[in-house]
């Protein structure tokens, strides 16, 4: 039995509680043996991207720590974004090997929620049922970064009763980028209308993703556009109809 440790993220953790309850579901029902670290935090992309490097490194530091002391065989996360900040910890430590060190091997055992499923669990299939007909938003980091591309689409293809439509423009960015949406709050508006009109014409009743950041900035803007189209995240997705199996 594969013992995980979750990294929940801040933002799965404050605002969408749901879809770190989902990934717990979702790794039980695949057989996986999951534990919590209660003194994880943010994984400090926030910080690193304004340029606070050294502040960055104590962050690093202590969620290096952290999942070293959960003991567990591979670190999960439900956000390629934030997946993708602790799999660089290793480049923010380059001049300091003995935290290079460790801070490789944290990185190598670190991975986004569908890529696990797919790539180390080998399961295309996890048995959910969702009948609805919704489209996929691919975030950047996680496409663009990660490289996680087929991932979610194998497993969407195979939920029961779900219908995936395809996104017009699917690579394009939502506009949120994290400070981003607040240093250029006039272009990230831009942006993710485009998305919201993408999303529209698709003709999708929901709309799934696998980074909480975008469905939260896309979430928002359909709800004050006034649009009932539900925002799901893909966990949430896969974990339907799975729940009590």
């Amino acid at each position: 039995m594969p013992k995980v440790a979750l990294f929940v993220t801040c933002l799965s953790d404050t605002l969408f509680p749901s879809v770190g309850q989902a990934t717990v579901e979702l790794l039980e029902h695949l057989g996986c043996d999951v534990s919590f670290p209660f003194e994880q935090t943010c994984c400090g992309q926030p910080a690193y991207n304004s340029g606070y490097h050294e502040e960055t490194k104590k962050i690093a530091k202590h969620m290096i720590e952290t999942f070293e002391k959960a003991d567990a065989d591979y670190i999960v996360g439900p956000s390629g974004s934030c997946v993708m900040m602790m799999r660089d910890y290793p480049h923010l430590f380059k001049d300091d090997p003995a935290w290079k060190m460790r801070a490789e091997a944290h990185a190598a055992k670190t991975f986004e929620l569908t890529q696990f499923i797919v790539d180390v669990l080998e399961v295309t299939d996890v048995g959910a049922k969702f009948p609805a007909k919704a489209t996929y938003h691919a975030s950047c980091h996680m496409t663009r970064l990660l490289g996680i591309e087929a991932a979610p689409g194998q497993l969407l293809k195979n939920v029961d009763g779900l219908t995936m439509l395809p996104l017009e423009n699917v690579h394009n960015c939502c506009g949120f980028g994290g400070t981003f949406s607040v240093k250029m709050p006039d272009v990230s508006v831009q942006m993710v209308d485009e998305k919201v009109e993408s999303i529209l014409s698709s003709g999708a009743e929901v709309l799934i993703g696998a980074d909480a950041s975008c469905l939260m900035n896309i979430g928002g803007r359909l709800h004050k556009q006034g649009h009932p189209i539900k925002v799901m995240h893909i966990a949430e997705v896969l974990n339907e109809g799975v729940k009590q199996a």
